[in-house]
């Protein structure tokens, strides 16, 4: 008897193993059932990488996850990818999506139009704190700063198509696979838990107290310059329609009734060596499209006049004209410009706004640097009109 309870107990626990291991028994439990099965593949590979780095547990490829976040960028079949899953990062609270895209450009691409889209919404902000860490052959997304911090010191480089987003000396950047995007290891982030930033610019309102990413403690992030009036046309031709073009002093010291430039009559006392205008200044029609090009001489002489100008401006309301042209200054080069998209596409290359409004300040992610007149500073925030 003593020897029958013992295979009984026995054939009870095989039970417990898979069913094909239990071939009758009226008195066996049913089989639990059984668990849905991990992603396998791509996927897979993706995982055992991340946790080379991080936590990234309980990988599911459900659509219907739960744990997907609201404004989770894209799906299987989006964008050129073939499988997604997500997995928990559990230290931190948070998740990682991952995306296997078989078309990694393509991948960028959209990411850059969505990037772009966003801006052009409103959200001139968007982007500058990515959390698209591409890998080779799969893209990570965590939730988590400190994640992403984690992930970077891998091969995966966080994706960047906010043109206004830095990424500081000292930093990895190298060449995405879209014109206007970079992949580095630079974590950025609103609240400072990011990556530290060597060059944490200063406010300089703030007599270096204040912190705001974009402004180095000393000199610049970099600006653009060129060698005459013919180099600075060329070098603006992707944001500036010079189609029409003069450099002949009559036509371009017209001004019109919603074109107003900033350097108004005699140039040299403006610091301004070459003067070219852009559009049509009149004729048929009303004159369209007006943009001025300076070559400057004197920088310092250049911002002092046009510091006076926007402060006799802006002392009726407050408020700058709204055709006024702004003055958008690189090195040794400026140009004047009343359009907010001109003025975007100068932004991307580098150029910046001189702004002597009294109690300014820029949102962290966008530039501010010291200007050459005290009282101004060189920015690409426009509150009326966010870098998009």
């Amino acid at each position: 008897m003593h020897i029958q309870r013992i295979l009984a107990t026995t054939a009870a626990l095989a039970c417990l193993a898979p069913l094909s291991a239990c071939k009758g028994g009226t008195d066996a439990a049913p089989p639990a059932a059984p668990a849905s099965a991990a992603p396998e593949g791509p996927l897979a590979e993706a995982q055992r990488y991340v946790r080379q780095y991080g936590s990234c547990e309980d990988l599911s490829a459900a659509p219907d996850d739960p744990r997907l976040p609201a404004d989770d960028l894209t799906k299987a079949g989006q964008w050129s990818v073939t499988e997604r899953g997500i997995c928990s990062d559990k230290p931190e609270r948070g998740e990682i999506v991952l995306s296997v895209p078989s078309d990694m450009k393509e991948f960028q691409t959209r990411y850059k139009q969505y990037v772009m889209d966003k801006i052009a919404g409103g959200d001139g902000a968007y982007g500058l704190n990515s959390r698209v860490l591409v890998g080779k052959g799969f893209v990570a997304a965590p939730t988590r700063t400190k994640t992403a911090l984690a992930l970077v010191r891998s091969e995966l480089r966080v994706l960047t198509c906010n043109p206004t987003a830095p990424v500081p000396k000292g930093y990895k950047r190298e060449k995405a696979l879209v014109e206007g995007c970079v992949l580095s290891d630079f974590v950025g982030s609103t609240d400072g838990s990011g990556s530290p930033n060597l060059e944490t610019p200063q406010d300089p309102a703030a007599g270096g107290a204040g912190e705001k990413p974009g402004q180095p403690a000393h000199g610049s992030l970099g600006l653009p310059r060129a060698g005459s009036i013919a180099e600075l046309k060329k070098l603006v031709g992707s944001s500036v329609d010079c189609t029409h073009f003069s450099t002949d002093p009559a036509t371009v010291a017209i001004e019109s009734i919603d074109y107003a430039p900033v350097v108004t009559g005699d140039p040299l006392g403006w610091g301004v060596t070459g003067r070219g205008l852009c559009g049509e200044p009149a004729g048929a029609q009303r004159a369209h499209d007006l943009n001025w090009l300076d070559t400057v001489g004197d920088m310092k002489k250049m911002q002092t006049r046009a510091k006076a100008t926007q402060q006799a401006d802006l002392k009726d309301d407050g408020k700058l004209r709204r055709t006024a042209s702004l003055l958008l200054v690189g090195e040794n080069i400026a140009v004047e410009t009343n359009d907010p998209d001109v003025r975007f596409g100068l932004y991307q290359q580098q150029f910046l706004y001189l702004n002597c409004v009294p109690g300014f300040s820029a949102p962290a992610g966008y530039r501010l640097e010291k200007s050459q007149v005290e009282g101004c500073v060189l920015t690409n925030y426009e509150p009326d009109h966010p870098v998009r």
